[in-house]
């Protein structure tokens, strides 16, 4: 259970959630699980799930830690407010499967890329955007 602060002070806004829901979406969007973060950071996976729940706070030596291994700012990491899109960067699942389309003929690229807008037009039309 978190320490209590002996403050009355009214709770940070990240931006509609928590400091351990924004480590869970950016660790997410990096397409890293809890133990390569742990990996990355040099600790155990249980302390990375109790960051991401809320049951453990960071020190800001963590907090550091925590923005290295997911290679964000601090301002991204711990800044109020969601920054939509504003130094988002795309996950490393998607980095890998455009690195094995790139070693792909030319031909299978095209195919691939039309099939690719064919579901992106499809998803537009649903949602409306």
């Amino acid at each position: 259970m978190p320490k209590v602060s002996r403050f009355d002070l009214p709770p940070v806004d990240f931006g509609g959630e928590t400091l351990g829901e924004r480590i869970a979406r950016i660790r997410k969007e990096r397409g890293l699980t809890q133990v390569q973060l742990a990996d990355k950071i040099g600790i155990i996976q249980s302390i990375i799930s109790s960051v991401e729940s809320g049951d453990r706070r960071l020190s800001a030596e963590m907090a550091v830690r925590f923005a290295q291994a997911l290679d964000a700012s601090m301002d991204e990491l711990l800044g109020p407010g969601r920054r939509e899109g504003k130094g988002k960067k795309p996950s490393r699942k998607i980095l890998r499967r455009l690195e094995q389309i790139e070693q792909l003929p030319r031909t299978r690229q095209l195919a691939l890329l039309r099939t690719i807008d064919g579901v992106l037009e499809s998803h537009a039309l649903k949602t409306g955007r």
